[in-house]
């Protein structure tokens, strides 16, 4: 894939940048900006380069139609901050507003576009249905960038289709992540452990499929451990579970004892009788769940018990928090792995956190980025990376624009 440095100078050339800017907003207040702070250093580099700059990305899912709650406004007026530079906000994506703005963009100036989603071309199943859109995109610029990591996996009109119209390349942050997850999909350091949590367990069958082949170990929490669970025979309560997948866990667990991945799962739960910050809670043994409680987090024992897992590591993955940790009662099971990581990565260990609420987990709980190898920025793209699935985003980036524009 070609990096920006590929592209020759681009003094006065118009480029359309995609970024990932899908951040947490508390009506217009951003609640974690991580991904804008790691989208700027593209931004910058092309601004300093003399391009003028056009930021374009998403925001939530309006549903292909234009809402106030989602408008990229509030991101606008961040990106600036973090950029130190004025950031100009076109009111529409390939509108009079976006126009207007593209015109008037001087030599290093920077431009946001509104919600991509707004038009129902961006989303749009089919080549057909994305291509009138893409191509206005298109028009706006004359070289095309793809920094947008939590997109890559998604064959949308901004992500895919435009890079099929415009010279291209792959920003910093794209480059940056693709590069770590290539260090743990080839011949990762070892030992080699995977931590997986949130909800469903259904939502990683696929990485956990494919991972049973690389991981040394792997360490399960969160919503999707009492399938696990079940899959043991015990009680889990009220406890989250897909009852569906009980046999599809059951097979991995053979196939784990088989080829001799240690597959690490919870001693003790947080249990209470509802979901909430005040419910009444405590902690039993796994094969102890009450039946009229559901699990909220690890115990204290398999907080230990995982951080020692990972104390000798080499490399970690991590993807999914350990319990309900927006609640305080049901977050020290993820602080714990937070700190377990953080300790590795200070003793030399490559350490990834792989980006949604584990991202934002981490910082809610009080830890700098700079604790970890690498905060990515892209959850399910990273996901599937590790899967080994082939995304759309990545490869359309692989040979000649013109070429596959003719074919197409």
């Amino acid at each position: 894939m070609k990096t920006i440095g590929d592209l020759g100078d681009l003094r006065g050339k118009r480029v359309l940048v995609r970024s990932d800017l899908n951040v947490p907003l508390d009506g217009t207040t951003i609640t974690d900006d991580g991904r804008i702070r790691a989208s700027v250093p593209t931004i910058r580099m092309l601004a300093e380069m003399g391009a003028r700059v056009i930021v374009c990305a998403h925001l939530g899912r309006p549903k292909g139609e234009p809402h106030p709650k989602y408008s990229l406004a509030p991101v606008a007026k961040r990106l600036g901050e973090v950029l130190g530079a004025p950031v100009t906000f076109a009111e529409d994506t390939v509108g009079p507003s976006a126009k207007a703005a593209v015109e008037h963009l001087d030599d290093g100036g920077v431009l946001l576009l509104e919600n991509l989603r707004f038009n129902p071309g961006e989303t749009a199943k089919t080549d057909e249905g994305r291509a009138e859109f893409a191509r206005a995109l298109a028009s706006l610029a004359d070289v095309f960038v793809s920094d947008g990591f939590g997109v890559v996996h998604r064959e949308q009109a901004s992500v895919y289709d435009v890079a099929k119209l415009l010279p291209h390349a792959t920003g910093g942050l794209v480059e940056a992540e693709v590069n770590v997850l290539r260090r743990l999909t080839r011949d990762p350091q070892r030992p080699y452990a995977v931590v997986l949590g949130g909800a469903k367990v259904s939502d990683k069958l696929g990485v956990i499929g494919n991972l049973l082949g690389t991981a040394d170990r792997l360490i399960v929490g969160g919503g999707m451990v009492f399938t696990f669970l079940a899959a043991k025979g015990l009680e889990v309560g009220k406890s989250l579970l897909e009852a569906d997948q009980i046999d599809t866990v059951k097979g991995y667990l053979e196939r784990a004892a088989t080829e001799g991945v240690e597959i690490v799962l919870p001693v003790d739960i947080v249990v209470a009788d509802g979901f909430s910050a005040d419910a009444a809670h405590d902690v039993v043994a796994v094969d102890a769940i009450p039946a009229d409680r559901m699990g909220l987090d690890i115990g204290p024992e398999s907080s230990r018990i995982f951080a020692e897992k990972l104390s000798d590591c080499r490399t970690v993955f991590w993807n999914g928090p350990m319990g309900a940790f927006e609640m305080a009662p049901f977050a020290a099971g993820t602080k714990a792995i937070a700190q377990a990581l953080a300790d590795v990565t200070r003793a030399g260990a490559l350490t990834v956190v792989g980006g949604g609420d584990s991202a934002a987990a981490v910082r809610q709980l009080g830890f700098a980025d700079s604790d970890f190898g690498h905060i990515s920025t892209g959850g399910g793209a990273s996901l599937e990376y590790l899967e080994g699935k082939e995304l759309p985003g990545l490869t359309v980036l692989d040979g000649d624009a013109e070429d596959r524009a003719g074919d197409a």
